[in-house]
């Protein structure tokens, strides 16, 4: 593996600007128009030559395909010199065809659950959804196939009981936060709080080099549903974030317990 890199630094780099890093990878949107036409630019990637050792996630569907670039090694999830230059290889061949990239299309999503003794309900999440543990720790589980969200396993001192134990992340482009977020709140958001927004000053680092996430938590005092949007960028130019709650009221009555996720089954 050539050099490890931050998500800046992918960022500043040179005939990247296709791309934006989401999570620990980097991802780009060819819009196509048809099968056919996506299926040309799939196999004109397949034939760039070298990839066997670090093939990019590739999803081809009717309208367009989604790249996907990371590199894995050591216990090492991230991003590295080499996806540098494989986005810049895959982006020219999309610029050959004709296939004009849309930044805006990718997201990513992840489903974190709160976890007090995580060896005790870790092993319940992997059979019940067929993941695997992804190996750079004890806290996450992946779908082996490519195909289903992250479960990361948050770490918890103490029991939570006026909140659910399963919160949604989104990952955004930095460029598509602030939209996002006045979407949330034209929806029916409530702006809770911005404190997290960067405004200039040193990045964040480690699970702040995680994106624009937006994550949902229906609360046991029963009448909202919090949606918080937070943006710990370890690599944003402008992050934007906030937390935004939902006017909407749940379906539980107030002061019902909200519903559980648990490694026991229920009886």
């Amino acid at each position: 593996m050539t050099g490890r890199i931050t998500a800046r630094q992918f960022h500043e780099a040179a005939g990247v600007g296709d791309w934006r890093v989401l999570g620990e990878g980097a991802c780009a949107y060819f819009r196509t128009g048809s099968f056919e036409a996506g299926a040309r630019l799939v196999q004109a990637i397949a034939e760039l030559g070298g990839l066997d050792d670090h093939p990019p996630d590739v999803d081809l569907r009717h309208e367009g395909v989604t790249v996907r670039l990371i590199t894995i090694a050591d216990g090492y999830y991230g991003l590295s010199e080499r996806d540098v230059e494989l986005a810049r290889r895959i982006s020219a061949v999309a610029r050959e065809l004709g296939t004009p990239p849309d930044p805006s299309a990718v997201q990513s999503l992840e489903i974190a659950i709160d976890a007090l003794v995580r060896p005790e309900v870790m092993p319940f999440w992997r059979a019940v959804l067929g993941y695997r543990d992804r190996g750079d720790g004890d806290d996450n589980l992946i779908d082996p196939r490519g195909r289903g969200p992250l479960f990361w396993f948050q770490q918890m001192d103490a029991p939570r009981p006026q909140r659910n134990r399963i919160h949604i992340d989104v990952w955004v482009p930095h460029d598509q936060a602030e939209e996002r977020v006045a979407a949330a709140i034209a929806a029916g958001g409530v702006l809770v709080t911005d404190e997290y927004a960067r405004r200039g000053g040193p990045l964040p680092t480690r699970r702040a080099t995680r994106p624009t996430c937006v994550h949902g938590e229906a609360r046991a005092e029963g009448s909202l549903r919090r949606i918080d949007a937070a943006t710990m960028p370890g690599w944003l130019e402008r992050p934007s974030s906030c937390g935004v709650r939902s006017r909407r009221r749940s379906s539980q009555r107030a002061g019902s317990p909200p519903a559980r996720a648990s490694g026991r089954p229920r009886g």
